[in-house]
């Protein structure tokens, strides 16, 4: 179940009336992060995540208060664990992922093995901002996700965001574990560990490609909301918010 692209492009969103559509601040540290982003990649997740000039990242070694502590959570399908991503240890298997037809279709990272592994040494390499992380689920790999850092993203260009806004990207690796729900299991309990180990964060965001009917399903089950249509160099995305303070009721 793939999320789709945070792909820089031109900016239309259409709007639900909602307030989302107008807060465009950025951080201050939005254009020294982004300075050198221009020139952005067409497919799946970000291609540019993480070249950005350095910022000062956590002690950690992240933007996101510390990924690697977060620590497992309990879910009604066992135990789920966000991992930080070893290239020696887990290229092999995510690349395995990349190439299922199902799985490249969105991300569009299938071919050789170090097609995946440039798109994810450039996050584990970067400023910070994103985190790739295997999702262990009662001791099995079993998914990948990016944690990343919305309003440092080139994102942040072409969609509104807040401060502490975090993206989350997902795919089930395991063909098995798809359309049964245990994506939006696993979607509600990542946004929920945001939201317990980010206190500044008020949003949890992503933007999966509308033709991605099951991804888009998920997020919706797993407590977002839709706000927004946008467009972005080869899909258009939707725009979808998982909100601090309707967390308990959504």
């Amino acid at each position: 179940m793939p999320s789709a692209d945070a792909d820089a492009g031109s900016a239309s969103a259409s709007a639900t009336g909602s307030e989302d559509t107008l807060d465009l601040r950025l951080p201050e540290d939005f254009g020294a992060l982004t300075g050198r982003d221009r020139s952005e990649a067409a497919g799946a997740p970000e291609r540019d995540r993480g070249t950005a000039r350095p910022a000062a990242a956590s002690p950690a070694g992240d933007l996101l208060d510390g990924v690697a502590g977060w620590g497992p959570t309990a879910t009604e399908e066992g135990v789920f664990h966000l991992v930080p991503v070893r290239i020696e240890r887990d290229l092999a298997l995510i690349s395995r992922w990349m190439n299922d037809p199902a799985v490249a279709a969105f991300w569009e990272l299938s071919g050789p093995r170090r097609v995946t592994e440039e798109h994810v040494r450039a996050q584990l390499t970067g400023d910070g901002r994103s985190v790739p992380c295997l999702g262990v689920l009662q001791g099995t790999a079993m998914s990948y996700w990016e944690i990343y850092r919305a309003d440092l993203d080139p994102l942040a260009r072409h969609c509104p965001v807040r401060p502490h806004d975090t993206g989350v990207h997902l795919l089930i690796g395991d063909v098995a574990g798809r359309g049964r729900g245990l994506g939006s299991t696993l979607l509600r309990a990542v946004a929920d560990l945001v939201l317990d180990r980010r206190p500044a964060c008020t949003r949890v965001v992503a933007e999966p490609d509308l033709r991605n009917t099951p991804s888009v399903a998920a997020f919706l089950s797993a407590g977002f909301r839709f706000c927004a249509e946008v467009d972005l160099p080869r899909k258009r995305a939707a725009l979808l918010v998982r909100d601090r303070s309707l967390r308990s009721l959504l």
